[in-house]
Formats: structure tokens, C-alpha cells, sequence
């Protein structure tokens, strides 16, 4: 063999290992991505702009969108989690983008697949989930419009973290 060949191998080789590598540190499954708005890796079509639905006054971007046998899967990717469930604010968002998938593409997607940094939850997208984060959004326009909106949370960080600490009566910070 020539050494040029032998050093072609040796480049896809390690070509191959990198990328299997990089797809196991975001630990999204081996699909086609279609879109990708995670800041490393940039594989498959970036999204530029956010999924919209109007009717829900709802839109985003999920980390990945993968076509598994024909469905677009969202992917959402909390590496610096560590929990043995997924928590409900999680759960939520990813919920958010199956609607938002669903209202976009006119096909809702049966899960969406929650990543932290150890483990994935693949999330069915039931009637229930659907019924739940619909029921979300309705309490959160009901509290885009209310003058007094009290802390729904006990968390100092999440407090210290937010746009409003400097104003809020209930600041925990």
C-alpha cells in the first residue's frame, strides 16, 4: 500500500472516531439531523430563526431536530444537569417544542428526547403532555396581562439570575 493511501485511512479513521465522539458528548441518537442550534457541532442545517406559533403565542428553538423513519424529533440538551428524573420545567420546554414542531410541520411528533449530562429520557408527547402545556401558556397570557404577578419559586439563584431582581417586592436575593 502507498503511503498516501495508508495515510488517507489513518485521516478517516480518526475522522470517524472524532464524530462518533462528538455525537456521544451531545447524546443525541444516530438520526439525520435536519436542524441544530446547539453551539458545538454544527451538524445539519442551522436554524436562523426560531419555530413560531402564533395562535399559541409560542416560539423557539430546540438544540437539535433529528427525522427518526420520517418524524421530526426535538432534542433538548442540559449538559450541566445531573438528575436520575427530568424536571417538570424540562419536561415543559420540550414540550413546547413538540407543540411547536407540530404546529409547523401539521404532524406531532410522538416524543422528544430530554439529554442531561449522564443519562437521555425520550418523552412521550401524549394528549395529556399536549393538554398540560397548553393549559401553561393560558396561565402564563392570563399573567402577561395581571398587574401583580407573585414569585412562583423558593430559589435564591433563580432570584439573583433574573431581570427584575432590582425591582421585584419578593426578591429572595
Amino acid at each position: 500500500m502507498s503511503p498516501l493511501v495508508v495515510t488517507l485511512l489513518t485521516l478517516a479513521v480518526a475522522t470517524l472516531i472524532l464524530a462518533l465522539r462528538i455525537r456521544a458528548r451531545t447524546g443525541v441518537p444516530w438520526a439525520p439531523i435536519i436542524a441544530n442550534d446547539a453551539r458545538a457541532g454544527r451538524t445539519g442545517q442551522h436554524m436562523d430563526r426560531p419555530l413560531v406559533a402564533r395562535h399559541y403565542g409560542l416560539s423557539g428553538k430546540p438544540d437539535y431536530i433529528i427525522d427518526q423513519r420520517g418524524q421530526q424529533i426535538p432534542v433538548e440538551v442540559k449538559p450541566g444537569r445531573y438528575a436520575a428524573q427530568p424536571y417538570d420545567s424540562d419536561r415543559m420546554q420540550l414540550a413546547a417544542y413538540c407543540l411547536l414542531i407540530e404546529e409547523t410541520s401539521g404532524h406531532a411528533p410522538p416524543y422528544g428526547i430530554l439529554r442531561y449530562a449522564e443519562v437521555s429520557f425520550r418523552l412521550p408527547y401524549t394528549a395529556e403532555v399536549r393538554a398540560e402545556i397548553l393549559a401553561i401558556l393560558d396561565e402564563m397570557h392570563e399573567l402577561l396581562d395581571a398587574e401583580d404577578v407573585m414569585r412562583s419559586h423558593s430559589n435564591t439563584r433563580r432570584c439573583a439570575g433574573c431581570g427584575f431582581v432590582a425591582h421585584c417586592e419578593e426578591s429572595l436575593a
